[in-house]
């Protein structure tokens, strides 16, 4: 009966990791093989052991992936949610390091 509440589909998906840790940058990128939507609310778990990167270094990796689709109230509650938390966004502060 409450089925929309918490309905999870797990579709697991081959991907691609692009680690960077270098001066220019410092980034991890996943993309998900396919043509496959992430939607609100969606988990994305990355399988495998832990990537470390030495500095100075940029390496890509193919693992697998497991996408957990929301249920029909997370994706609802992530939208509403997500309307509250934008303003993290705009907290910015520069200091010198020294004590305020």
């Amino acid at each position: 009966m409450l089925g929309w509440l918490s309905h999870h589909e797990s579709i697991e998906v081959p991907c691609t990791i692009d680690v960077e840790h270098t001066n220019e940058s410092l980034h991890a990128h996943v993309d998900l093989d396919g043509d496959l939507e992430i939607g609100p609310g969606d988990e994305v778990l990355v399988h495998g052991e832990a990537i470390d990167v030495p500095f100075g270094e940029r390496r890509v990796f193919h693992r697998r992936a497991t996408v957990r689709r929301a249920s029909w109230f997370k994706r609802q509650w992530t939208r509403f949610a997500a309307q509250f938390e934008l303003t993290e966004l705009y907290e910015v502060s520069f200091t010198s390091g020294r004590k305020l």
